[in-house]
This record gives structure tokens, sequence and C-alpha cells, in this order.
């Protein structure tokens, strides 16, 4: 996830202070992983030496002063390019799954107990993934819907990758 463009895009709705953009954030993006403070303000300070936001207000706190962030023209056409610009599909051609399978063939491993394993996390996971689901609002609902498709899709592969364990062990083994 681009943290800068997250941010820039919180910013369009309106000046905001860093405690009010992690909230923000922690809010529509962060269910899993939460913003630390220090990102938050890294980010605004090279936003702000980039000119795709300004500070809007200084106000005094009871630490450091506070700053409140605005977004620049700049920083509007930036977020609009981004949201624009497609993502960079992941084929996963170098799968660690993968490696694994190899690894434990070209060794002599049970990769057959190995696919169980990793079947047997998948199962757990999207168990988790579908509880969640049932008990979430509607992004949390998308959320677990992208993870799930993704993890439907590993199984399948799991699956085929055991009928095929025996044709590839032939294959890689000296």
């Amino acid at each position: 996830m681009s943290i800068s463009h997250t941010l820039l895009g919180l910013l369009e709705a309106g000046p905001r202070h860093g405690y009010d953009l992690k909230r923000a954030f922690d809010s529509h993006f962060g269910q899993d992983r939460a913003l630390h403070y220090g990102q938050v303000y890294s980010t605004m300070s090279r936003l702000l030496k980039n000119g795709l936001v300004e500070v809007d207000a200084v106000e005094p706190g009871g630490g450091p002063e506070r700053k409140r962030y605005a977004i620049t023209d700049a920083g509007v056409t930036d977020v609009a390019a981004w949201l624009a610009r497609p993502e960079k599909p992941e084929p996963y051609l170098q799968s660690l799954l993968y490696t694994k399978v190899v690894l434990a063939l070209l060794t002599h491993r049970d990769a057959d107990a190995l696919l169980d394993v990793q079947r047997a996390e998948h199962l757990r996971l999207m168990r988790e993934l579908t509880v969640r689901k049932t008990g979430g609002d509607l992004a949390d609902q998308l959320i677990c819907d992208h993870a799930l498709f993704h993890l439907e899709a590993d199984l399948r592969w799991l699956e085929l990758t055991a009928a095929r364990l025996d044709r590839l062990a032939s294959e890689i083994r000296p």
C-alpha cells in the first residue's frame, strides 16, 4: 500500500493534523496493521518537502506545536494520477511454496506432508476470515473476500501440485 498516496487522499477531504490522519487511516485501512505515528509524521515531512502538502496552521499543544496539513494542487494531481494508474498484477512466478516443494523433493523429504500442512494452514485462515467477514461491515467483507479468493487460488495450486508431485520429482531429481 502506498502510505503517502493514502494520506494525500485522506487530506482531500480537508486539512488534518497528523493524529487525525492516523485515526482516519486506521479506521479505513488499518484493520490488520495500524499505522505508527512516526510513519505518519515522516511521510508528511516527505510530502511537505515534495510540495504535495503544505502546513495549513500551526497550533500550540500540550507538547510540541501541532501542524495541520492541507493537500496542494500538486498533491491532488498526484493522487489522481496514482488512482488512475492500474496496479501491476502479481503473477507469483517464483512463490515460496513452490520453492519449498522443490527443495523438499531435492532433499528427499516428504513434499506431500509439506503440502498437507500448508493446506491445513490455508483452511484455518480461511475459516478465520469467514468468521470475520460474517461479523464485519462492508469494508471488512470486501477485504476478507479479496484474501479469501487468493487463498482459494493457493488451495487449487496445492491440490494440482500434490497431483503432480511424482512427475515433478522425476523431472528435478538427478
